[in-house]
C-alpha cells in the first residue's frame, strides 16, 4: 500500500487518465464518471462513501489516490459581500480567489500561478514576483472548494482566470482545468460561455487556446500606444500592439462571441479622449467589447484612480463610437480583492 504521500491526488488525474487506470485493474470503464461525479457533483472527501462502488473497488482507489482540498488559512468578507480566500500549498505557498456577489449570480475569480512573472506596473501580485504555476488540481481545487463553502452554490455559475499569474503561462494545466470545469458529465458542469481566460497577451497560446477551449477570452490591454503599454506591461516589448492585435483578429471566436478588452483607466497615463478615440480605432476590425476598470490603488504604487468625470467621458466616447462598454467598479476594495490587488498576504489585517 501507498504512504499518504506517495497517493497522487485524483483531481491531477484527467478522465483519460482515470480510464486507463480502472483499465490497467480490470475494472469497467463506466466506473470512471461514477467516481468523478462523486468528486466534483457530489463534493464526496472520501472513496468510502461512493456507495454505487464495490468495496473492492474503493479499498482499491484508496490504496492509490486522496482527494485533497485547499488548507483555508483565512476569509476575509467585504462590506459589499465579496470574499476573498487565502489558501495555503502543500509546499506551504499561498494563492487567493475572490467570491463575487453578483446581481442574479456569483462570479469567481481564480488564480493560475504562485505570483507572476509579468511584472505589469498597476498590479500588486507582481511585487511578490513569480513562485511556481499551479497543477491542474490546484486550480480546480478553487472551484470545486469555494463551491462546496457557498451558501448558495447554485449561484456559483461565472468563473474568471483573472486572479494572480498570467494563466496562458501555465497553458497545460489551465486547458486541463478547464476542461474539468467545463465537463456537464462528470465534472463541476460550468457552461464555457460562462468562464473567461484574461491574459496579458501571451500571443503564442492564443490562437490555441481558442482550439483547445470554447470559453471566453479577455485581453488586458490597458493602453492604445506601445510607449505606453512597454512602461505599463513589460510583455508588450516582446508581443508589442500590433502582434497582439493582429492575433486578436485572427483569433477563431465561436459564433456569436465577442473578445473583451479589459482597459485599465488610469489617472493621467492613459484616460485622455485622445486614448478613448484610439482605442475605438485599434479594435474597430475585431468583434469586440470594453470593460472599463478604473485602478484600484495599493500601498507603493505611483499611479492614481481619474476623476469620475473623466470615466463617464472616456466611456461616453467609446459608446458614440458604437462599442459595447461597461465600467467595471471593483468590488472587495475594503480587503485588498479588487482587480490588480491580489499578493497573498499572510499578515492580519492586510
Amino acid at each position: 500500500m501507498l504512504t499518504e504521500r506517495k497517493k497522487k491526488n485524483i483531481l491531477d488525474i484527467s478522465r483519460d487518465q482515470l480510464l486507463a487506470w480502472l483499465d490497467n485493474q480490470g475494472i469497467e470503464s463506466y466506473r470512471a464518471d461514477q467516481i468523478l461525479k462523486w468528486i466534483y457533483l457530489r463534493q464526496s472527501d472520501t472513496f468510502e462513501g461512493m456507495t454505487d462502488l464495490s468495496k473492492q473497488i474503493r479499498q482499491l482507489l484508496s490504496q492509490h489516490f486522496t482527494i485533497l482540498r485547499l488548507d483555508i488559512v483565512r476569509i476575509e468578507t467585504s462590506k459589499d459581500g465579496s470574499q476573498k480566500y487565502l489558501f495555503r500549498l502543500k509546499d506551504n505557498k499561498h494563492i487567493e480567489s475572490v467570491l463575487i456577489p453578483e446581481r442574479d449570480h456569483y462570479t469567481l475569480c481564480i488564480s493560475s500561478q504562485v505570483g507572476c512573472i509579468q511584472d505589469c506596473r498597476f498590479c500588486l501580485t507582481a511585487i511578490g514576483g513569480f513562485e511556481r504555476n499551479l497543477t491542474a488540481a490546484e486550480i480546480i481545487a478553487q472551484v470545486r472548494d469555494v463551491k462546496n463553502l457557498c451558501d448558495d452554490a447554485n449561484r456559483l455559475s461565472n468563473i474568471v482566470f483573472m486572479g494572480m499569474g498570467e494563466p496562458l503561462a501555465n497553458y497545460k494545466n489551465l486547458v486541463s482545468a478547464i476542461k474539468v470545469i467545463t465537463d456537464s458529465d462528470a465534472g463541476l458542469s460550468f457552461s464555457n460561455r460562462k468562464v473567461t481566460v484574461s491574459t496579458a497577451g501571451l500571443i503564442p497560446k492564443l490562437s490555441a487556446l481558442g482550439d483547445d477551449t470554447k470559453v471566453n477570452l479577455a485581453i488586458s490591454l490597458n493602453a492604445t500606444d506601445n510607449k505606453t503599454r512597454n512602461k505599463l506591461m513589460p510583455l508588450n516589448r516582446k508581443y508589442p500592439l500590433e502582434l497582439l492585435l493582429e492575433a486578436c483578429r485572427n483569433y477563431p471566436l465561436a459564433p456569436g462571441r465577442r473578445i473583451t478588452f479589459e482597459y485599465i483607466l488610469i489617472k493621467g497615463i492613459n484616460d485622455s479622449e485622445d486614448d478613448a478615440r484610439r482605442l475605438a480605432k485599434l479594435l474597430r476590425p475585431i468583434k469586440a467589447k470594453i470593460n472599463l476598470i478604473p485602478f484600484n490603488t495599493h500601498e507603493g504604487c505611483e499611479y492614481e484612480r481619474p476623476e469620475e468625470t473623466v470615466i463617464n467621458r472616456f466611456q461616453e466616447i467609446l459608446i458614440h463610437k458604437n462599442y459595447t462598454v461597461i465600467i467595471r467598479h471593483s468590488k472587495g476594495q475594503d480587503i485588498s480583492a479588487a482587480c490588480g490587488q491580489l499578493k497573498a498576504r499572510l499578515g492580519i489585517g492586510n
